[in-house]
């Protein structure tokens, strides 16, 4: 495993690097990782790595870039649009000659539509959003402070909004909500990997044997 970087295009024009994890030997089946979003992205990071070092093992390339404002990213957060980090992952593609691509989670909904893709878990946009501003309302309430889910969601549309420590712009949050994932991706739902989800954990954790399951699935399909 080897940190990489990449040109991110920029809302204006130009590009801007950002970083990557990459197992890279230059082998013919290459994968592109999309990782889950927001918490969810830090409770998995390690599975996803761990998947990662499988699919190595078998033979096969794999890449795990950042999204803009997230992680390693120069970029702020707050200034990001959902149409932005399909288009990062779009140019990550393109820049490592990936033949297809992993969505995890919230990731499902940013896997360039011109690759073949597998979509673990995925969840929809809406429900990362419901899940992020009832964390806040909860957060508030013992704090000594009353929100609601719709004074909240007009001050998001309005100013964007701060959840679960993530500055969301009003445009981010405005066209995120109605995103949807590519309807003709291979879907991996968890049944297929056994136990519960890590993105469910209170802390990032990892799972050798779910990292197996999954590693052999996608290992089995790229290979055929």
């Amino acid at each position: 495993m080897t940190p990489s970087s990449w040109p991110c295009p920029l809302p204006g024009g130009g590009t801007c690097e950002e970083f990557a994890l990459q197992f890279d030997a230059g082998r013919t089946v290459r994968l592109l990782v999309v990782p889950a979003l927001f918490d969810e992205g830090n409770r998995m990071r390690r599975f996803t790595v761990e998947v990662m070092r499988r699919l190595d093992t078998a033979g096969i390339d794999s890449f795990l870039p950042d999204f803009p404002g997230c992680n390693e990213s120069l970029q702020a957060l707050e200034a990001q649009d959902p149409t932005d980090w399909l288009d990062a992952m779009t140019a990550a593609a393109r820049h490592f000659n990936a033949g297809h691509v992993l969505g995890i989670r919230g990731g499902c909904l940013f896997t360039p539509q011109r690759l073949p893709a597998f979509h673990y878990a995925p969840v929809k946009a809406a429900s990362i959003l419901r899940q992020m501003v009832r964390a806040r309302i909860l957060a508030s309430r013992e704090a000594g402070r009353e929100e609601n889910r719709e004074q909240l969601a007009q001050t998001a549309l309005a100013d964007g909004i701060t959840l679960a420590g993530y500055e969301l712009g009003a445009d981010f949050y405005r066209h995120f909500e109605p995103m949807a994932a590519d309807d003709d991706a291979v879907i991996v739902a968890q049944e297929h990997l056994g136990g519960s989800g890590l993105w469910l954990r209170a802390e990032p954790d990892e799972n050798a044997a779910q990292a197996d399951a999954l590693a052999a699935i996608l290992a089995s399909a790229l290979a055929s």
